[in-house]
């Protein structure tokens, strides 16, 4: 029998669990020296060009080298031509919109509001992440130059030096990647995949050989499942791969985060492993070994030979589960039409869209400008009204809150504060006071300022329960430190940009948390109800006779469901930060969204392929009848899983896994794929066509049922 270990609860020891955390998510793991060592050096340096040749606003430059390098080199590389473009086109806007209301105080007011309307737009709409930080970042850095009572003539030319300083940042970043950044023959996704099943089997081994744990394999379980895989879905997302290969390797990451998952778990609990799940254990380290020497060969995982029906196992809790999950990740390889021979590689991919499919359909896009310019408008007027110009780092601050995440809790805001203190009031104060005035020469702010820099980057390169102190901290001290190109002698102007970043912050909080707001688990119960009913809209695709309109309405439904998946895992790790009355029930409504998540990306991942079926593409054709069938069939899962999300939000007491009529209609299908018509289908596809809807019906089973079992167990507000 498996027990618990013995712990006390980290909720009693509130010191002693922040410093475990603090532990775990600042630990090295394999190229984050690399990682930080190449930030660091591309601010540093665009910071030394800058103050060599006396170009103002350093401290842009600086700041989009170091947010522009965390990309992947590869995406970083094929960007630079769109990011200078996008430049070029900002700087080009400031100067031909101001002149139209740079005499007219009403009209040039109305002109900021609907600017930042706009940034905030292209925040959220654009694909490129690179390229939606760039636009900001020149706009909200260039408008409040033209507040000034100069000649436009200083304005023209104070725009044209921030827009050179991000320029010579955005080169010195392409440069340092060509020089320093690692090319492997593998992609970044694969290696990180690569070292989280490393990890899982490392363990397994040591329960099928009967030893015990060492310390260093559970440290290196606890620090995988605190960064969790955001960072791998953030490289997909922002990265140039193509669309198949996101999807493939997105849901791959996730059920290797599931592994971790279990495997931390496991960890915690004390047993003897009895002969036959030591067998089982080995069984399934030896199939993770072949997941992941496949995916470094670049090859498909392919389906080991079929084992005899398992029970669950004996003496070691969570092992069926963690073989469940193995199995789910050859099955997203085994699923025909989600890769090729081989994995779609970098080298094959395919341009990405300048604009979010659901650029035009998803209100989430306007709701967040909205939210976003009223936070920085109010900023704006604010500080102008009481003329204080010197805190204009306020709308740049909610800028730079806005591209580390769409949406806001607590957590977040919190980390943003005490970055914003310990790089403004501790580093950049600080050093004005004690360290500045002993240097003499520009080699001792190069040190200071890398320094200061690497530590930020490695806040930065945490899981994003931490990620985002490094990025204030970064904000704050460039802010303070690079405004003049000698020492300062007054501690005014650096007060004074510190307490815009603060009051920046506070607006932030003002406008997401408390108007639009609200609680982490909250908004995550939301965003997977409505998954569950997008997947479902999905299911019953395409609507439209019109092959491009139901082409296009298939990538918009398959954007919107993927960045949903992403915000419940954001959202996942903001509950942890959370706390109030409500906390214990919060954190059990996570923990099981988390495992509904899981399977309903399986769902939504069989219903990509299913989809190619109902629009007949070459390869996909089915005959008429067996195509009528499968419609039927498509339209009751639909609705078993809009029942799923009646039964989340309470609408009903509870809900039955699967209707009579959803077997028998399963069953029509099958009959219909065995009779002579099925044999105009190409060859092999009856096969797969059956396993496809099989799977799909235990997988939507499977998380009816998960769903249903004791509605009113964990409250749900």
């Amino acid at each position: 029998m498996a027990t618990l270990a013995e712990s006390a609860p980290d909720s009693q020891r509130p010191s002693r669990w922040f410093w475990q955390f603090l532990k775990q998510e600042l630990a090295p793991y394999p190229s984050r020296a690399e990682i930080v060592t190449r930030l660091a050096i591309a601010a540093t340096l665009t910071m030394i060009v800058c103050m060599t040749f006396r170009i103002s606003f350093a401290a842009y430059g600086a700041l989009v080298a170091l947010m522009v390098s965390r990309d992947s080199a590869r995406s970083t590389l094929e960007s630079v031509a769109s990011l200078l473009f996008a430049t070029g086109i900002s700087v080009a806007y400031v100067l031909v919109s101001a002149w139209f209301v740079i005499n007219d105080p009403l009209i040039h007011l109305l002109w900021f509001i609907g600017s930042m309307f706009l940034a905030f737009y292209v925040i959220s709409i654009f694909a490129n992440y690179a390229v939606a930080t760039v636009f900001a970042y020149m706009f909200t850095g260039a408008a409040p130059l033209w507040d000034r009572h100069l000649s436009a003539e200083t304005n023209v030319e104070d725009t044209l030096r921030l827009g050179l300083a991000v320029v010579i940042g955005l080169l010195i970043s392409a440069g340092i990647e060509l020089a320093i950044a690692r090319l492997q023959p593998g992609d970044e996704v694969v290696l990180h995949i690569s070292e989280r099943l490393s990890a899982v089997e490392t363990l397994l081994i040591r329960y099928a050989d009967g030893r015990a744990i060492d310390p260093s394999i559970e440290k290196k379980i606890n620090r995988l499942q605190t960064v969790g895989t955001s960072m791998l879905r953030r490289i997909l997302r922002r990265s140039s791969y193509s669309l198949q290969y996101s999807a493939t390797m997105a849901g791959v990451a996730v059920l290797a985060g599931r592994l971790v998952d279990l495997a931390a778990t496991l960890i915690q609990f004390k047993f003897e492993p009895s002969a036959s799940d030591r067998g089982r254990s080995g069984k399934l380290a030896l199939t993770l070994t072949k997941i992941r020497k496949d995916l470094i060969n670049r090859e498909i995982p392919g389906a080991l030979q079929p084992e005899p029906e398992q029970g669950p196992a004996l003496s070691v809790p969570l092992l069926s589960e963690m073989e469940h999950t193995a199995a789910l990740i050859l099955r997203v390889f085994a699923v025909p039409g989600l890769v090729h021979q081989h994995l779609s590689l970098p080298d094959d991919v395919q341009r990405p869209a300048l604009f979010a499919q659901d650029a035009l359909t998803n209100p989430e896009h306007l709701r967040f400008a909205l939210k976003g310019g009223l936070a920085a408008s109010i900023c704006y007027v604010i500080y102008n009204a009481i003329a204080w110009p010197g805190i204009s780092t306020c709308v740049t601050t909610c800028l730079v809150t806005a591209l580390t995440t769409i949406g806001a809790s607590r957590q977040k805001q919190i980390l943003r504060i005490a970055g914003a203190i310990a790089g403004g009031f501790f580093l950049g104060i600080g050093s004005q006071i004690f360290i500045l005035p002993y240097l003499d020469s520009i080699g001792g702010l190069v040190v200071l300022f890398g320094v200061v820099t690497a530590l930020a980057a490695w806040f930065m390169t945490a899981s994003p329960r931490l990620s985002y102190f490094g990025v204030q901290a970064a904000l704050a001290f460039y802010f303070v430190t690079l405004q003049d190109f000698a020492i300062s002698t007054s501690l005014s102007a650096a007060r004074d940009r510190v307490v815009g970043i603060l009051f920046g912050l506070f607006m932030m909080w003002i406008v997401f948390d408390r108007l639009w707001g609200g609680r982490a688990a909250a908004q995550m119960k939301r965003t997977f109800i409505s998954n569950l009913r997008l997947v479902a809209q999905f299911a019953r695709e395409p609507v439209s006779t019109d092959p491009k309109a139901a082409t296009k309405r298939h990538l918009t439904l398959r954007e919107t469901i993927n960045a949903n998946f992403d915000t419940i895992r954001a959202l996942a790790d903001g509950v942890l930060f959370e706390f109030g009355p409500t906390r214990e029930q919060d954190l059990a409504l996570r923990s099981r969204i988390r495992q509904w998540e899981t399977e309903l990306r399986m769902i939504f991942t069989t219903r990509t392929v299913l989809w190619k079926y109902r629009m007949r593409l070459p390869g996909f054709e089915l005959p008429g009848t067996v195509g009528i069938h499968q419609r039927e069939y498509d339209e009751r899962s639909a609705r078993v899983l809009e029942e799923m999300a009646h039964a989340i939000e309470g609408r009903s007491i509870g809900m039955k896994v699967t209707a009579p009529d959803s077997s028998q209609q399963l069953q029509r299908v099958l009959d219909a794929c065995r009779r002579e018509d099925s044999e105009r289908l190409a060859a092999g596809r009856v096969a797969s066509f059956v396993a496809l809807l099989r799977g799909m019906d235990d997988l939507t089973a499977s998380l009816a049922k998960e769903i249903a079992v004791e509605p009113g167990a964990v409250p749900i507000r």
